[in-house]
C-alpha cells in the first residue's frame, strides 16, 4: 500500500479519555503526517526542502495539556459550523436558535465545545485514517443529530487528502473545515514574511469590525486582496485591516463537485511549496494576526503572523445571508466535501 498508518498513545484529556496519535507516511517518506483522534487534529506535517532537510510545517502542541489549554484550533476539525455566526443567532424554518457567543459578539467555530474538542471514534482502513463523531440533537444548541465521518489519507503524490461526509436527523447548518496553520519555513520559524501566496479568487467578502461579512461580494481588482499572482506576505499582510492582516473569505470559482486549485503557498528560501485544492466555494485565508505567543511544539512561541490558515469552507455567516451558498443540510441529504493539500519542492 502507498501509505503506512501506525498509532501510539498521546495521553489523556482532562476528563480521562484516552487520545491516540496516528502517523501516516507515504512510501517515499517525503510526506509524514501525524493526526490525533482528539479533534481530528493534524499534529505534524513533515516535508523536506530542496536539500532534503525535513521540517514540520504546521503549528501544534507536544501534549494534551497544550491542546486543551493553549491551542488556537491548531490543526483541528471545525464543526458544526466553521467561522462566525453573527450575534450567535440564526433562524431556520421559522424557528430561531441562540448559540454560545464565544467570540464576542458572535459564535465561532461551532461554539464553546465544538468538534475540535471532541475525542472522535477512530479506525484504520487500509491506507486511511477514518474518524467519526455523532453530535447529539441540541449540542451547542444546533438542531438534529449529526453523524460526521472524516477520512485522512496521504499519497505517493505527496498529498494530504481530507474527505468529509455528514448526515442529520433534522435540518441544520453544517460547515466543516480543518484549521491547520502552515508556515513552510517551519512551524518554529516565527514569521510568515518569506512565504509567498497565490489565491485563485476574483472576489472576496468585505467584513465589519467583528469579522462578519457585510453581504457584499467585492471584486479583488485594484485592492490589496488581489492575490491572483504570487505575493510575498511580508510585503502585503500588514497593509490589510490596519495592520491586523488577512482574515477573509475568498470566493472561489464554481465547482462541479471535483477539487480544483484554490491556493498555492511557496517558500523560496527552502523551495517548499503547498497547493490547496477543494470542492468548497470559499477559502478563509487567515494570517494569524490574533496569535499571542502561545507555546507550541518544542517550546516554540507562536506569535502574530507566525503561520497562516487556508480553511476550505462555505462562506462565513451563510445561515444569515440567503444570497450566499447554502449551508443547510436536511434529512435524507449527505454533506460532502474534499480538500487536498499537496506538498513539493521547487
Amino acid at each position: 500500500m502507498p501509505c503506512e498508518v501506525t498509532q501510539e498513545p498521546f495521553g489523556h484529556t482532562q476528563d480521562g479519555k484516552s487520545v491516540t496519535r496516528f502517523t501516516l507516511r507515504n512510501s517515499s517518506g517525503q510526506l509524514v503526517v501525524r493526526i490525533l483522534d482528539y479533534g481530528g487534529v493534524i499534529n505534524e506535517i513533515n516535508v523536506p526542502d530542496r536539500h532534503g532537510n525535513v521540517a514540520d510545517v504546521t503549528l501544534g502542541c507536544d501534549d494534551m495539556e497544550g491542546y486543551e489549554t493553549r491551542s488556537r484550533f491548531f490543526g483541528a476539525l471545525i464543526g458544526r459550523v466553521a467561522n462566525r455566526i453573527a450575534g450567535g443567532q440564526f433562524t431556520l424554518d421559522g424557528k430561531t436558535y441562540t448559540l454560545c457567543v464565544n467570540n464576542w459578539p458572535n459564535s465561532l467555530h461551532g461554539g464553546q465545545v465544538g468538534f475540535d474538542k471532541k475525542v472522535w471514534t477512530s479506525r484504520v482502513e487500509g491506507d486511511s485514517l477514518v474518524l467519526t463523531y455523532v453530535s447529539p440533537d441540541g449540542e451547542e444548541n444546533y438542531p438534529g443529530e449529526v453523524t460526521t465521518k472524516v477520512v485522512y489519507r496521504v499519497t505517493d503524490d505527496n498529498e494530504l487528502s481530507i474527505e468529509y461526509e455528514a448526515t442529520t436527523t433534522k435540518p441544520t447548518p453544517l460547515n466543516l473545515t480543518n484549521h491547520a496553520y502552515f508556515n513552510l519555513a517551519g512551524h518554529d520559524s516565527g514569521t510568515l514574511a518569506d512565504n509567498v501566496v497565490t489565491i485563485a479568487a476574483d472576489s472576496y467578502l468585505p467584513i465589519d469590525d467583528t469579522s462578519i461579512p457585510t453581504g457584499e461580494v467585492r471584486p479583488v481588482d485594484g485592492t490589496e486582496y488581489d492575490l491572483r499572482r504570487p505575493v510575498r506576505l511580508g510585503d502585503r499582510m500588514h497593509k490589510v485591516r490596519k495592520g491586523k492582516g488577512f482574515d477573509h473569505n475568498f470566493c472561489l470559482a464554481p465547482s462541479d463537485g471535483k477539487v480544483r486549485l484554490a491556493a498555492r503557498l511557496e517558500h523560496p528560501p527552502s523551495g517548499r511549496f503547498m497547493e490547496c485544492l477543494t470542492t468548497e466555494p470559499g477559502l478563509q485565508f487567515y494570517t494569524g494576526g490574533n496569535l499571542e505567543g502561545q507555546r507550541g511544539k518544542g517550546g516554540a512561541s507562536y506569535g502574530p503572523f507566525s503561520a497562516l490558515a487556508m480553511e476550505a469552507q462555505h462562506y462565513p455567516d451563510s445561515v444569515n445571508h440567503p444570497s450566499f451558498p447554502s449551508t443547510i443540510v436536511r434529512p435524507g441529504e449527505t454533506y460532502r466535501q474534499t480538500t487536498v493539500y499537496t506538498f513539493g519542492v521547487a
